[in-house]
């Protein structure tokens, strides 16, 4: 019987061993899609203890804590962060087979060289254990992605940040690149028109203009994508239920936004229109300036009423939407595309079921200008667990090429998720090393190992250039 998370973690056979622990395990880090607060790494936080650095913010775990039958109290409540600790601890070794198990430990283990599994039993060791070192130098934020062989982020920021952060970051001479990524959902957000009306009046303020057309509007917005330019990014974000592609004329769009400004009521398709003329425009910036392109698509977020207006939103009420993806997904591209202004694109799905969709829907669109110029991210948030990475690397094996894959990302808002990435780069090495020894790819160690590598680093470093 094998030990629980030993050295050959994931690994059924003797290649896969060696392809993890000789080739994927020393590769870095480029980590170009998280949630990481910019802030904290400026001024290389130190944690005071690990509930704040592991459960603060952390809403998978808020999710098992509460299905568990934990009180709010000890979750995003006025609880002491010990008695949070300990919650969790009481929570844990109810969440096996669920990836919360292997993440715990594996972070337990990477970063505090702690091995007991984490109970009731051996909470309070654990925490003193963590606690003193996170009050070390080495454990600093800095310290902590040091660890994990870091070497690029891309943080999420909206258009309105002033990055203040990340040029701080850059003027310390940190041996860490940390770039911003635009995103700007609540700038085409029409769903909310006064929030939407709120936002517009911030940006009119930031760029010291007035914004009353659209015209004014998309100027503003352009000079904060510019500013973004500067400040070294090259890449955007989209978290969207679905594309939007519908038909338009900037005529349309500018009543429609005339509406909005003057605090008038808009139709389901004046809110379409607007939002698919808005993420077209973004897109051609993006292509304007050779960036690359992220669109998450699928979730429905802050299906709880009642605990979204006690608790706010991102804390554990989001789930896996059924959106038709590929109809519009196919227009938005294809318009894109008839005019060589489809730049490098990363595309996820969060529903299962798109997975075959969006394995082919990304062939559509390669031109032999970029390899992989398409491409088909990651398992990502539900999907981010053993069975659903399996899923779409088969997935993605069987209808393109996995090969030019960018690999791995966390999408986390702590720290200590980095692990994630040798979650995936093991379940890499274990599928790649059973077809070796199964005979159905060749046993050729030169080869695969190289393939191996570019999927978990290489790869991502070419494409988007860092």
């Amino acid at each position: 019987m094998k030990q629980f998370l030993d050295e050959n973690f994931l690994l059924q056979t003797e290649t896969a061993k060696t392809l993890y622990h000789q080739y994927a395990k020393q590769m870095p880090i480029i980590d170009y899609h998280n949630h990481l607060i910019p802030e904290q790494i400026a001024e290389d936080k130190q944690f005071e203890n690990i509930t704040q650095v592991w459960l603060y913010g952390d809403h998978y775990k808020w999710r098992a804590m509460r299905t568990f039958g934990i009180d709010e109290y000890y979750i995003t409540g006025g609880a002491s962060d010990w008695e949070k600790f300990e919650k969790w601890a009481e929570t844990v070794p109810y969440t096996l087979r669920n990836p919360l198990y292997h993440w715990t430990h594996l972070e337990l283990q990477r970063y505090f060289d702690v091995y007991d599994l984490l109970s009731p039993a051996t909470a309070k060791k654990i925490w003193d254990e963590c606690n003193a070192k996170l009050q070390t130098k080495e454990y600093s934020v800095l310290g902590l992605l040091k660890k994990m062989n870091v070497k690029t982020l891309c943080t999420t920021d909206d258009p309105l940040d002033n990055l203040e952060f990340h040029q701080q970051i850059k003027s310390s001479g940190v041996d860490l690149v940390v770039l911003p990524a635009f995103r700007p959902d609540k700038a085409m957000n029409a769903d909310d028109t006064v929030a939407l009306n709120q936002y517009i009046d911030k940006l009119a303020s930031i760029v010291e203009k007035p914004i009353a057309n659209y015209q004014e509007y998309l100027a503003a917005l352009k000079s904060r994508h510019d500013f973004f330019v500067e400040n070294g990014a090259s890449v955007s974000d989209h978290g969207l239920e679905q594309i939007y592609a519908e038909d338009y004329t900037e005529e349309e769009v500018a009543q429609i936004f005339l509406k909005i400004r003057n605090g008038e009521s808009i139709t389901a398709e004046e809110n379409l229109k607007f939002k698919s003329a808005m993420l077209f425009t973004f897109a051609i910036w993006d292509h304007e300036r050779g960036w690359v392109q992220q669109y998450h698509l699928g979730a429905i977020r802050n299906n709880n009423d009642r605990l979204l207006a006690s608790l706010g939103p991102d804390t554990g009420f989001d789930s896996i939407g059924d959106f038709s993806q590929g109809r519009q997904l196919a227009r938005f591209l294809n318009k894109l595309d008839a005019n060589n202004q489809l730049a490098k694109t990363i595309l996820y799905n969060l529903n299962p079921a798109d997975n075959e969709l969006m394995a082919t829907m990304i062939g559509n669109y390669q031109d032999g200008t970029v390899a992989g110029k398409v491409q088909w991210g990651s398992g990502w948030w539900f999907l981010d667990q053993k069975d659903g990475m399996i899923k779409q690397i088969n997935t993605l094996s069987n209808m393109g090429l996995l090969s030019q894959f960018v690999g791995m990302l966390t999408d986390s808002r702590s720290f200590l998720s980095f692990p994630r990435h040798e979650y995936f780069r093991r379940i890499l090495c274990d599928l790649f090393g059973t077809d070796m020894e199964n005979g159905e790819i060749p046993n050729d160690i030169k080869l695969v190992s190289q393939l191996v590598e570019n999927i978990c680093y290489h790869n991502a470093k070419a494409y988007f250039s860092f």
